[in-house]
């Protein structure tokens, strides 16, 4: 079993309330869920309007498809025109 995080640290430049970040935060969590079957959450700055922090969990049995799906999600993430992504980590656990 092979498990992985994603970290991805974003700013939100055009949003001006929480109630706007939830609007534009929405189909990114939400939709890696469905599309790619990750958890997925926002986990920090969660107080702040135009900063946001957002972690998506893989387990798989092997890790190419652990690292494949993350791959598919940090490029969901970067094809959102409304967020500038400041930076993605990855944290891996035991086998």
């Amino acid at each position: 079993m092979h498990a992985a995080a994603l970290s991805v640290e974003l700013h939100l430049p055009e949003v001006r309330s929480l109630k706007q970040k939830r609007g534009v935060i929405k189909p990114i969590v939400e939709g890696s869920r469905h599309r790619f079957g990750v958890a997925a959450a926002e986990v920090g700055k969660q107080d702040r309007w135009q900063a946001c922090e957002l972690a998506f969990a893989v387990v798989a049995s092997t890790a190419y498809h652990v690292e494949e799906v993350l791959d598919s999600v940090e490029r969901f993430v970067w094809s959102f025109a409304d967020v500038e992504v400041l930076s993605c980590e990855r944290y891996w656990w035991g086998q």
